[in-house]
């Protein structure tokens, strides 16, 4: 007969087969459930002039959208119920050469209502397996994919068919609810596509041209250097996305990693940015999707954002 095993073996093995247990419940519930659970984050900001009416801003991110995403699209498309009066997209729209399709499927109940945009990389270039432990590490290392996006038919959907501007180290304003709302934005800052220096000279000559009700900042990653700098522009919001919320967080302590150097408790969510004396709501997005070759969300919901701005106190 074999021996049998020991106590202490036997208590090891018992562990072992528990750990591997919730491993494998972890893995179900987040590949298998979680990412299908698209939910809608509601706040409130206190950010426009004294007496104005509050205003309704979508902020939508990281569709990363493939053709056959159909339930996301269904989603997607049904937020046009919540009657936005401004859409807010900071970028990473598309994960598969034909994702334009699903995004058509997706924003074109939005159409009609204002909206501005900027890029993230996976609107110009396709997703590529990555080894997930890296970005332990740091910030991942851009690196240029061979199937490249057709980025010009998404600016020319986003642009030209809904109406929205594209705020690509670019100006813009939109009015909203009727308010004038001045917005200014930058292109990924993830791959060092961000222009800051251009940014001074055309908030002001937008600024000289006629005042607003608002200003807001739009970036796809939120590193501080946009931050900051945003901050220093004058925005009275700042709108982010690029982190997924960390994609994979620790119930009860939040997000590991967030793929760039905002803090890690700011990675998802309505925080405050704070420089040079100023202090700004942020909204960071933990986004819609997800890679299509990381397809998991755990403790961290695929989600839309929907922040109603009221008059400051």
């Amino acid at each position: 007969m074999p021996p049998r095993a020991s106590g202490g073996s036997r208590t090891a093995l018992t562990a072992l087969g528990a750990v591997g247990a919730i491993g494998a419940a972890a893995a179900i519930w987040g590949i298998g459930i979680e990412r299908y659970l698209f939910t809608v984050r509601f706040h409130e900001v206190p950010v426009l002039p004294a007496g104005s009416a509050p205003i309704r801003v979508l902020h939508l991110s990281d569709a990363h959208m493939a053709p056959w995403q159909r339930r996301k699209q269904r989603w997607i498309a049904a937020l046009a119920e919540l009657q936005p009066d401004l859409v807010v997209n900071t970028g990473d729209n598309l994960g598969h050469a034909e994702g334009l399709r699903g995004l058509r499927a997706a924003f074109d109940p939005l159409r009609g209502v204002p909206g501005v945009f900027v890029h993230g990389s996976n609107d110009h270039t396709a997703p590529s397996p990555r080894n997930p432990l890296k970005y332990f590490m740091g910030p991942s290392n851009v690196r240029p994919t061979t199937e490249p996006l057709d980025a010009d038919a998404l600016d020319g959907y986003l642009r030209d068919e809904l109406g929205w501007i594209d705020l690509n180290n670019a100006v813009g304003t939109v009015d909203a609810g009727g308010l004038r709302i001045h917005g200014f934005g930058v292109s990924d800052a993830h791959c060092d596509w961000d222009r800051l220096e251009v940014l001074p000279e055309l908030v002001e000559g937008m600024r000289n041209d006629r005042t607003a009700d608002l200003t807001i900042g739009v970036t796809h990653a939120p590193y501080r250097r946009v931050l900051d700098a945003f901050t220093d522009l004058g925005a009275d919001a700042i709108f982010g996305g690029h982190t997924h919320g960390g994609q994979v967080r620790v119930p009860g302590f939040g997000a590991l990693v967030a793929n760039c150097d905002i803090p890690l408790r700011q990675a998802r969510g309505l925080s405050t940015w704070t420089h040079s004396a100023r202090t700004v709501p942020l909204n960071v997005s933990a986004g819609l999707g997800h890679s299509i070759y990381a397809p998991v969300r755990f403790a961290c919901r695929p989600e839309a954002s929907l922040l109603t701005l009221t008059a400051r106190e």
